[in-house]
């Protein structure tokens, strides 16, 4: 048998293998180890199984295998556009592939990171602020015009706002589901979904058609993290799931930054104290970008080696890159009297008595209103309540 039928009856079985839900990364490594591969696995006895996994177990997986067709499953995955790929492949990532306990196999719907490539996970509060919108929305389009890939987990929030920013920015983005790949959740993200399926990949360790469970959620955020060089977290409660996937960042070595806000802010709470325990800041996304190469190249020992680094291939796309958060986009085309309203917001909702103290004193308080709600209107302001009015993040 030539190497390529070989490599594709692998596939065929690593596909049988990792849909067969009752088993653990650890056990499926053993497995494949032991028979030497997934076909061999297919073809052992299960008192071969049984020397890894549990009686139980061994009884489940003889009654999977039994309704299991391979070659038909295989070819039914393929025909929605997804590849299986297990640690024993190339393109899988180098930098999970080192973690304790790594998942075995990944279901991908899309592009993997490839090596040579930096990337970034973006976390934080699934019911953020204007502030967080806004910031997720510069650092991710920041990210997408530097070409450097967005890790993130199509959550609602920060998560999907900074995915969707990149891709706006014609850069890279990778989903990471706590479902199958074939599972878009949340079915209100169904259109980002789609996007990161052409225009970057969707990935999910879990078999196809699995639903998102709370459970899958640590494990999924694990991946998230794997997958970056550096981990930056734009809004986070002192008691938040984002705290957890820190953890794990942590444990595996990478780097961590978070957008600090006011103290008296409970969403950054968890960020200004991971600040205190010595996180990096991130203050601009430009600023950031360059600390990221730096990063990567300390890293990866790409410094002073000879040969042409990704940094020295996107400098051209860097050096289009505006050197501060542009408003100038949003100021175009406002008069001067709602240009200057539009100053005195920010992303703290504020009272028209407050706002009216930050213009000059021939504004008064029905022109301002008026003003206000012109800005409400063109979508540049937004009314948190009733007469408490914030800066629009800009980011739908």
């Amino acid at each position: 048998m030539c190497m390529e039928k070989w490599k594709e009856r692998e596939k065929i079985y690593a596909c049988w293998l990792c849909n067969f839900p009752y088993i653990g990364n650890g056990q499926l490594h053993r497995l494949t180890e032991i028979c030497g591969g997934p076909e061999g696995v297919y073809q052992a006895s299960p008192q071969v199984w049984g020397s890894v996994i549990s009686p139980e177990q061994v009884e489940r997986l003889k009654e999977y295998t039994e309704k299991w067709r391979p070659e038909q499953s295989f070819e039914k995955m393929r025909e929605q556009g997804i590849e299986i790929v297990t640690v024993c492949d190339k393109e899988y990532p180098g930098r999970l592939k080192n973690l304790p306990d790594a998942p075995y196999g990944l279901f991908v719907k899309g592009r993997l990171i490839r090596e040579g490539e930096p990337s970034v996970a973006v976390i934080g509060a699934r019911e953020c602020s204007e502030y967080g919108r806004y910031v997720a929305k510069q650092l991710g389009s920041m990210l997408g015009k530097c070409k450097i890939t967005l890790v993130s987990g199509m959550a609602r929030g920060i998560d999907g706002i900074s995915q969707e920013a990149a891709l706006e920015a014609e850069g890279i983005s990778i989903g990471v589901l706590g479902s199958g790949v074939d599972v878009c959740y949340p079915a209100q993200n169904r259109e980002l979904y789609h996007r990161l399926a052409n225009a970057g990949a969707l990935v999910s360790s879990y078999p196809l058609g699995t639903p998102a469970r709370p459970r899958n959620f640590p494990p999924r955020n694990r991946i998230v993290s794997g997958l970056a060089d550096v981990v930056v977290v734009v809004e986070a409660r002192m008691k938040s799931g984002t705290l957890i996937t820190v953890d794990m960042a942590l444990e595996q070595g990478r780097e961590v930054y978070v957008v600090p806000g006011r103290v008296t802010d409970r969403l950054s709470d968890g960020c200004n104290r991971l600040i205190k325990q010595g996180a990096g800041v991130l203050l601009a996304p430009e600023e950031f970008v360059e600390e990221i190469w730096t990063i990567y190249d300390r890293k990866y020992n790409r410094k002073n080696n000879g040969k042409c680094s990704e940094r020295e291939k996107t400098e051209d796309n860097k050096n289009r890159v505006s050197r501060r958060w542009d408003t100038e986009s949003v100021r175009r085309n406002l008069p001067p009297e709602l240009e200057a309203i539009w100053e005195a917001l920010d992303f703290t909702p504020r009272s028209t008595e407050e706002i009216r103290g930050k213009l000059p004193a021939q504004y008064q308080k029905a022109s301002i209103v008026a003003g206000l709600m012109k800005l409400c209107m063109e979508k540049r302001a937004v009314q948190v309540s009733p007469g408490r009015f914030a800066l629009r993040s800009m980011a739908e």
